[in-house]
Parts: C-alpha cells; sequence; structure tokens
C-alpha cells in the first residue's frame, strides 16, 4: 500500500482545475510506487493537494521522452518554434487571472504583484526568446587569410548555434512560474527538449504550464514536467547519461550535489545561486529615494535572492537614513497576500520560518539589536494559522557576524556604516557571495566608481530589480556559475560549431550555390 491514496487528478485551488500528476510524454501520469506528497499554502496553513511523488522511474521516463522528441524539434525551423512559443505567451495572458490567483495560494507572494507585473513578464520571457531566435541570433561570417610563400588562400568561418538535446531545468519556490519562463523559454527557442522539476513547496503552475504549451501545439515529449522532492526526482534527472544539460536556481549546497552528479557526465550546468547583496547608501544620495530602495527590499517577504540585505550606509548619514527608514517600514501593512492592499505576505514554510528566527535570535544573543521587528508576527499567524514573519531590521552587527555573510532569505536587513568608499568596499564585497549590488548616490562619477570595484553579477545605480532579458544575468563567487539572457542563453542551452570552408576550393558556380543557400538558410533551420 502507497503511504499516500491516489491524489484527486484535478482539485480545484482558487476556483482553478490543476492535475498534479506528472507530464510526461504528453500525457498525465502518477507515480510508479503511487506515493503523493502534500502542498501548503503558506497563508493559512491548509492543504491544496496532494502532489504526485517522482521518482528515479519517472526522471528515466521523462528524459526517454525528451530524448525521442529532440531529433524532430530540432529539426522545427526556428520561425515555427516560435510561433508555438508566442503560442504559449497568448496562453499565459489568457489565463493570468487563474495564474495570479493559483501562485499567490501557492506560495504566498502577493496577488497584486502577479497580476501588475510577474505573470505579465511570464508572457514576455516567452515571447522575447522566440523573437531573438528568428531576429538577433545571427551567424557571423569572417574570413581567416592565409599566406604562403606558395599561395594566398581564403576561408570562410561560419558560427552556428545548434540545439543541445534535453535539458533539465531544476526551479525554486520564491517566483516559480516567472523561474520557468527564464530558462523553459530559451531552452525551447534554442531546439532543446526540457524535463522541468519545480520546486515541491510551490509545484501547481507547473503543471498548469503544461497544459498551456500542450494547448499552443508544443508536440508530445518536448516538454516533460515531473514532480516530486530534490533528493528523488532531481536527483535521478541530473545524474541521468542522456542529459545535456542542467540549469538550476537555488541553494549553494543543492547546487553542489547536482554539480558533482553532472561532472560523471561532463554535463554542462548553469547555476544561479544564492545572494548577500550589498545596498550602499554614498554620503551623497537622495535620501528619500535610498529609504524607499531600502524598504523594497523586503519584497516577496525577503524570499528574492537579489534583494540587497546587507544595508551600507555612510555614517554621515545613518541617523536620519534609520529613521527615515523605521517610519516607512513601520507602516507596511503585513497580513494575506490575496488582499491587495497587504505589502508583506507569508514566508513559504514552517521550516523557513523557524530558520529565518534562528538567524534573528541568535544575533540579537550576540549583541544585535532588532530596532524594527525581530520574531514571527504572532498574532497574524494565530489568526490566520499562516507563517508570517515581521520585517526586521539588525543594527550593531560586526563583519564576521553570521546575520551577515549567510543568506537568510526572509524578511531580515542588517545595517552597517562606513566612513569612506574604500571601506565601503571592502564590506560589501567582504562574503562568499557576489550576485547583485545596489548603489545609491546623486552623483553619477561617484556611483560609477563605486559600481567599478563591485564583486557581482549585476550592479543597479539608484534602481533595483530591474530585468533586461537582452543583458548576461548571473552570480559571482558562490552566487553562481555561468550567464544567461539575450544570447548568453543560446550559448548556454547550444552547441557552438565553427565551419571552415577553403573559399578558393570550389569553381565560381559552386561558390555561387553555396552562397545562395546559406542567404536561404539564414531563416532556417541552423539558428537553432
Amino acid at each position: 500500500m502507497p503511504p499516500h491514496p491516489t491524489p484527486t487528478p484535478t482539485p480545484t485551488i482558487a476556483g482553478v482545475h490543476i492535475d498534479t500528476r506528472h507530464w510526461i510524454n504528453g500525457r498525465r501520469s502518477e507515480s510508479a510506487s503511487g506515493e503523493t506528497f502534500p502542498d501548503l499554502s503558506p497563508i493559512d496553513n491548509t492543504e491544496l493537494a496532494q502532489i504526485s511523488r517522482g521518482g528515479k522511474p519517472e526522471a528515466h521516463a521523462a528524459v526517454a521522452a525528451a530524448k525521442a522528441a529532440f531529433p524532430a524539434w530540432a529539426a522545427t525551423p526556428p520561425p515555427a518554434r516560435a510561433r508555438i512559443l508566442h503560442a504559449i505567451a497568448d496562453g499565459v495572458e489568457k489565463r493570468l487571472e487563474e495564474l495570479a490567483q493559483v501562485e499567490t495560494a501557492d506560495n504566498g507572494a502577493l496577488v497584486r504583484s502577479h497580476r501588475r507585473g510577474v505573470m505579465p513578464r511570464v508572457a514576455h520571457n516567452f515571447r522575447f526568446f522566440a523573437d531573438w531566435l528568428t531576429n538577433n541570433l545571427s551567424h557571423p561570417d569572417f574570413d581567416t587569410k592565409t599566406h604562403t610563400e606558395v599561395h594566398s588562400n581564403t576561408r570562410r568561418n561560419h558560427v552556428s548555434w545548434d540545439p543541445a538535446g534535453p535539458c533539465v531545468l531544476i526551479t525554486p519556490w520564491n517566483a516559480p512560474l516567472m523561474m520557468e519562463s527564464w530558462k523553459v523559454a530559451p531552452a525551447l527557442a534554442a531546439g532543446n527538449t526540457v524535463v522541468l522539476k519545480p520546486a515541491e513547496w510551490s509545484p501547481l503552475t507547473a503543471s498548469l504550464l503544461a497544459d498551456i504549451a500542450a494547448e499552443a501545439g508544443l508536440p508530445a515529449g518536448v516538454l516533460n514536467v515531473v514532480q516530486g522532492y530534490g533528493a528523488e526526482a532531481g536527483q535521478a534527472l541530473v545524474e541521468h547519461p542522456d542529459v545535456r544539460r542542467i540549469s538550476f536556481t537555488g541553494s549553494v549546497p543543492t547546487a553542489q550535489h547536482i554539480a558533482t552528479a553532472a561532472a560523471a557526465n561532463l554535463t554542462p550546468t548553469s547555476l544561479e545561486l544564492g545572494g548577500k547583496s550589498p545596498l550602499l547608501v554614498l554620503d551623497d544620495a537622495d535620501l528619500d529615494l535610498a529609504v524607499e530602495l531600502a524598504v523594497e527590499q523586503y519584497d516577496n517577504a525577503g524570499q528574492v535572492c537579489l534583494a540587497g540585505t546587507r544595508l551600507l550606509v555612510h555614517e554621515s548619514i545613518e541617523a536620519e537614513f534609520t529613521q527615515r527608514f523605521i517610519g516607512r517600514a513601520s507602516n507596511l501593512t503585513q497580513g494575506d497576500p490575496r488582499d491587495t492592499a497587504t505589502d508583506i505576505g507569508p514566508n513559504i514554510h514552517a521550516r523557513q520560518l523557524e530558520k529565518i528566527d534562528g538567524f534573528v535570535q541568535r544575533a540579537v544573543a550576540a549583541g544585535a539589536t532588532a530596532v524594527i521587528g525581530g520574531g514571527p508576527n504572532t498574532d497574524l499567524n494565530e489568526r490566520l494559522g499562516g507563517l508570517y514573519y515581521r520585517p526586521t531590521l539588525l543594527t550593531g552587527l560586526g563583519q564576521d557576524a553570521e546575520a551577515v555573510q549567510e543568506e537568510i532569505f526572509g524578511p531580515v536587513l542588517t545595517l552597517q556604516t562606513f566612513s569612506s568608499d574604500d571601506e565601503a568596499i571592502a564590506l560589501a564585497n567582504g562574503t562568499r557571495f557576489g550576485l547583485a549590488a545596489t548603489v545609491v548616490s546623486g552623483d553619477r562619477a561617484h556611483a560609477d566608481r563605486i559600481a567599478a570595484r563591485l564583486v557581482a553579477g549585476t550592479v543597479w545605480v539608484n534602481c533595483f530589480y530591474v530585468r533586461d532579458l537582452r543583458a548576461p544575468f548571473g552570480g559571482s563567487r558562490r552566487s553562481g556559475v555561468g550567464r544567461e539572457g539575450g544570447t548568453w542563453s543560446f550559448d548556454f542551452y547550444c552547441d557552438l560549431k565553427n565551419t571552415v570552408t577553403a573559399q578558393q576550393t570550389f569553381t565560381a558556380q559552386q561558390t555561387f550555390t553555396t552562397q545562395q543557400t546559406s542567404t536561404t538558410q539564414e531563416s532556417g533551420s541552423d539558428h537553432g
């Protein structure tokens, strides 16, 4: 007997019917073991659904389906692939409200954010990579001339992005569908097939994405979704020898396990990991802007890998900054994320809430001061039954303090001061991470000098969380390996090939015919 009963195939969540079984080779399937696991809402800790618990059989079946579907999808001309990606975007837009409601119920992020920004951006991501494939992914040709005493010859170099094969994409729970679209869209556009393993704490919109993709005409086996735990389904996927690419967003320890498994098969990996990003407020900063940007770091209850959780403020303005920050942060409304008046919702899981509080209590015990917050929102938790932690600011911390060095991933910020640019840079770069940084300054030249010295994959100056998909995205140090976005995504999801042809070995007619064929194929299958 399985430890849990077979799940209801289509539980209703926020008025939406969702099939919580795996999506493999164009059809729904339960786990071979019959096992499931519960999916709980952080809003009120109610059970949303029982999710099929995948393992090695489901992982292997999904990779086999992706491998079988790969040749035909790779050979599909880019314009045809792009049309399907645009149809997926249409499907997302058509079901935008459903996706927003389901994701809010599943991971506790604000429904107003899902409506206004997240879900429209999911659709945009599919459109962007479809258009980048057909409009921007050029094949640079260049000549190499070799001169000898006997002859001079010209060779034409032709660069192509060839689909790599089945890709395993493992996504986090803090922004499920957004992160899935950042990975699935370029992988499919490049001509690869995909096995998606969503986080077990927020699996629902991945299942809906499978439905949307099927309705858009994506062939069976091109996109597969395997539900389950990382140590079971995830492990079986990343160690599979037929997988050609692995893209993962999550924690450093999990990435180390993935990298170890991938190394056995020399599978290329892209790893976007944790952050402990600084937000530097220079002495020439606009304090109103600085406070607004600092308070924005509580977005999604602090569950944003890019968040500038370490506030570094020039000592000459620290007192006024802190006073303004406390006033602004104290006016934030914490509550049910389905209420559009709410500013901060719950944290994802009881285990995460306990982890967050552990960091705070150890910091206070070591001498830090919680000038706001400092513990769970017990009144709200008792009333709703959810997982809410009060927005917290810790002061009085040294650079070597645990709360300064380790990613907390909750609504907890630290504040330190500096007296010079050199000290600011030393503090900002003084962790093992290097994902992002934010600089607030009223002097462009000053901001540029600081930004140039920061170790970070992304530096924002007088803004935050602006992601242009044309730009490279990724982290330095323990914040990740590799870059994605624009052509960088295709560089990762493809095998780059250079074909070198000795032009003068052909007759004039042959050369003319070859050039005609090359011109015709500019929008053909070799773009993928």
